[in-house]
């Protein structure tokens, strides 16, 4: 009889822990599954025919659009007005695509081939700056080459190359600019001509 009785004792305590254990197991599990539930699950549909996306931001609808400027609204010009020279700088303003032009350096400085370059390369920075879609590209000592985006940048592109000191012509088709009361380049380059060859004869008559 006396030796049933610790028996007992340990059984009972078996069965205490394991009760214990069960409550602490239910606790745990009730406390997740709240706060598994307190969170909003949000599922996302394969099919997304049927979404309408009403969120989009003005710069996203306008991304890729071409720009409205003044003189795509302006009426057109009188042609029966016009020089021809003006006739054509009027089209280039209206045009709308992509063109090609050239600018002359100023004849008479010396320069290396890799200056020209930079000199490219800096005046399309500063007018991408600008918002003036241009770039340039060098194409030997004495000429760059430009690609103009929009017709309607000549006006601006060609205040900002004449005022590069480097920079003495620019044609766009057959049109040509040139700061007022400088001579045509051809002038320029046959003076300077004259006068090498000028000098060169006079260190060989001293010779």
């Amino acid at each position: 009889m006396g030796t049933n009785r610790p028996l007992a004792l340990t059984l009972r305590a078996r069965r205490l822990r394991l009760l214990l254990l069960l409550l602490v197991f239910l606790c745990l599990s009730l406390l997740l599954g709240y706060a598994e539930g307190g969170k909003k699950k949000v599922s996302i549909p394969d099919d997304l025919d049927d979404v309408v996306d009403d969120e989009e931001d003005e710069d996203w609808k306008r991304w890729g659009q071409k720009r409205t400027t003044k003189a795509d609204l302006q009426p057109p010009p009188d042609f029966s007005r016009m020089s021809p020279s003006e006739i054509q700088a009027e089209i280039m303003k209206r045009h709308t695509g992509p063109s090609l032009g050239f600018v002359k350096l100023r004849p008479g400085v010396p320069r290396s081939s890799d200056e020209v370059p930079v000199i490219a390369m800096r005046w399309s920075k500063v007018l991408r700056t600008g918002a003036v879609e241009v770039k340039f590209m060098a194409v030997d000592r004495n000429t760059i080459m430009f690609t103009m985006e929009r017709g309607q940048d000549l006006e601006e592109l060609k205040e900002f190359v004449l005022s590069q000191p480097e920079a003495y012509e620019m044609k766009v088709g057959e049109q040509l600019y040139r700061r007022a009361g400088d001579p045509p380049l051809d002038e320029v380059v046959a003076s300077l001509h004259k006068e090498a060859e000028a000098k060169d004869s006079g260190e060989h008559d001293e010779l």
